[in-house]
């Protein structure tokens, strides 16, 4: 009996020893959560404040990226109107990646830690800014020397050669073209206006006639203008000359009527831009009366192109 009363004891005191082991169990997990959620430990302390930190950078780092980039595009934009006045082709373009030195960037980026990136963005973004500045301060001292050189902009062919105001008369550009009269793709070296025969034709810049041709050339009536800077511009398959050898002319002066002399296969005018002995693309040069969207516009309709007139 007294081992059995023992037991029975036994049994009722352990109960509450377990209920308090468990009670305390879970005051200690119940701190700990507490803990780790709403406590910072050293190490965690550390970490957020680094992260902070980090966004803070990034934050800064974007606003100048925004800044750097509005440059970037008023630079861009000057750089076309430039080239596009002085040369024969778009300039080189600032968005082109060079795509092996890209993957081996990202292969010497993947080592590195946060802090790392961020400080070798903030190096290469300043570099970027102090190149953009020196971008900038060339392309000022370019637009001033050709703004102040009022003689050679009035002798740079600048507009086209008719009234061509909705851009639809534009037939075909500078590229290789089928032939009409052979059949066979061949380079062709101006542009084709599509024209009733009769229509005015301009000098596109100032300068003096250097020569005409005849009705039996292939080109037809022709009018070759030297405008004394290493530009020339040629008219051909023309209807009637209103010029001489020798006469001076101005930009926008009429100077022939449109016609469908020579070796032509519709009424129409062939247009050509001569910058040091080498035929350009004459496009290029329509700067003085089209818009950005429209030099797009009328580029895209050259290309489109499948077949010359002569």
């Amino acid at each position: 009996m007294t081992n059995k009363r023992e037991q029975s004891q036994a049994k009722r005191s352990f109960i509450p020893r377990l209920l308090k082991g468990l009670v305390w169990c879970g005051m200690i997990l119940s701190w700990y959560i507490i803990i780790a959620i709403f406590v910072d430990m050293p190490s965690e302390h550390k970490l957020r404040h680094s992260t902070d930190n980090l966004q803070s950078e990034y934050e800064a780092l974007s606003a100048r990226y925004d800044e750097l980039d509005g440059v970037l595009s008023n630079i861009e934009e000057r750089d076309v109107n430039v080239s596009r006045k002085l040369f024969e082709s778009n300039p080189y373009d600032l968005g082109a990646i060079d795509t092996r030195n890209q993957y081996l960037l990202q292969e010497e980026l993947i080592g590195m830690s946060n802090e790392m990136l961020m400080a070798r963005l903030k190096q290469d973004m300043e570099g970027v800014a102090h190149t953009l500045d020196k971008f900038s301060k060339s392309y000022d001292a370019l637009r001033y020397a050709i703004e102040s050189d009022t003689t050679a902009r009035k002798n740079i062919p600048a507009i086209q050669p008719i009234n061509n105001k909705q851009l639809t008369l534009l037939a075909a550009g500078k590229k290789p073209l089928i032939n009409p009269f052979h059949r066979i793709e061949r380079e062709h070296h101006g542009i084709d206006y599509l024209i009733p025969e009769g229509t005015p034709i301009f000098a596109t810049a100032d300068g003096t006639i250097e020569s005409l041709s005849d009705q039996i050339s292939s080109r037809g009536k022709a009018i070759v203008v030297d405008h004394g800077n290493g530009y020339k511009t040629s008219y051909g398959h023309l209807s009637k000359i209103r010029v001489k050898k020798g006469d001076k002319v101005k930009r926008g002066d009429i100077i022939a009527l449109s016609g469908n002399s020579g070796l032509s296969f519709a009424p129409h005018l062939h247009y050509e831009v001569i910058f040091n002995n080498t035929r350009v693309d004459p496009i290029h040069y329509f700067f003085m009366e089209l818009s950005p969207e429209e030099y797009k516009r009328i580029k895209q309709i050259a290309l489109s192109s499948m077949q010359s007139f002569d």
